[in-house]
């Protein structure tokens, strides 16, 4: 007696789960990829900053003003990227301005998020007189150029790390405002919000619990860029004497403590520039990214 084996029945593919998916989408876009990867490792030096610093940020070297990188004539090991017109170590001073750049951006980034979901979420969903309110608000805030409410803010105040982020947190604020807005606009009249408003579930319940994950896509993208703008606004600030004051390695305030040597000296004034720029742009390149991975008619 003869057997028939069935032939084998292939399955169908395996779902991916929602980390899965996002990371599927986000890794088409290669320069977001780049820029998760310099972001993590900026994250890294920023946290060991104390471990992997050769020196110490405030440590002065009266025997090597001005010391060119270890590539150039008069360079040497112990000063890779050379020292400033002080004799501190450029590369060490660098790494701790991660330290302190982050964690404004994390600060502000994360004040403007909370309170900008807060004041969006009770504009969008309860309307009428307290929509108007708000929303004249933001509008005013928004026709004030950005750096120059916060010049203003940290000149009422008094220069300092703290003034300079507490007034970018307010300068970012309308942005979160308009946009938790407009989400929830969109997601207010849907047939789940008007289920859940008759079986009972009260304004906060609605808000934050039904409502607000259904927002939260387009808020991750733009706390990701608002996080590029905040190092950019605070390295203004620190260029103007209105941020981080001396001696604080703040990548700003560096700039403006040797701007007069940018000609004699010019690795004093490009290293913290570069580091400015290409950390702006990895945030932008993850914005992006995350744009790809999250919206919904991006993924074709």
């Amino acid at each position: 007696m003869t057997h028939v084996t069935e032939p084998a029945v292939t399955g169908a593919p395996k779902p991916m789960t929602p980390l899965q998916e996002f990371w599927h989408y986000f890794k088409r876009n290669k320069g977001a990829v780049v820029g998760l990867v310099y972001i993590v490792l900026m994250f890294v030096i920023a946290i060991g900053a104390g471990v992997l610093a050769p020196h110490g940020p405030a440590e002065q070297f009266r025997e090597a003003l001005l010391r060119p990188p270890v590539w150039m004539d008069g360079g040497s090991w112990q000063f890779v990227l050379g020292t400033d017109d002080v004799g501190r170590d450029i590369m060490t001073r660098l790494m701790y301005g991660a330290r302190l750049s982050l964690l404004v951006g994390c600060l502000v980034v994360a004040l403007s998020l909370v309170f900008g979901v807060i004041f969006g979420l009770i504009a969008g969903y309860l309307g009428g007189m307290v929509d108007i309110i708000i929303m004249r608000i933001v509008d005013i805030m928004l026709a004030l150029p950005s750096l120059l409410l916060a010049l203003v803010l940290v000149a009422i105040f008094g220069p300092s790390i703290i003034n300079a982020s507490l007034a970018l947190t307010f300068v970012a604020l309308p942005h979160y405002v308009r946009l938790t807005r407009a989400a929830v606009l969109g997601e207010v009249n849907r047939d789940y919000v008007t289920a859940s408003g008759v079986a009972g579930a009260g304004p906060l319940r609605q808000m934050f619990i039904n409502i607000l994950p259904n927002c939260l896509a387009p808020l991750i993208v733009q706390a990701s860029l608002g996080f590029s703008n905040a190092i950019l606004d605070m390295a203004a600030l620190g260029f103007l004497g209105m941020g981080a004051q001396p001696p604080t390695p703040e990548w700003g305030t560096m700039l403006a403590d040797v701007l007069q040597f940018a000609q004699s000296a010019w690795w004093v004034v490009t290293f913290p520039g570069v580091i400015i720029l290409l950390t702006v742009l990895a945030f932008n390149l993850m914005g992006d990214g995350l744009r790809d991975a999250l919206d919904p008619k991006l993924k074709q």
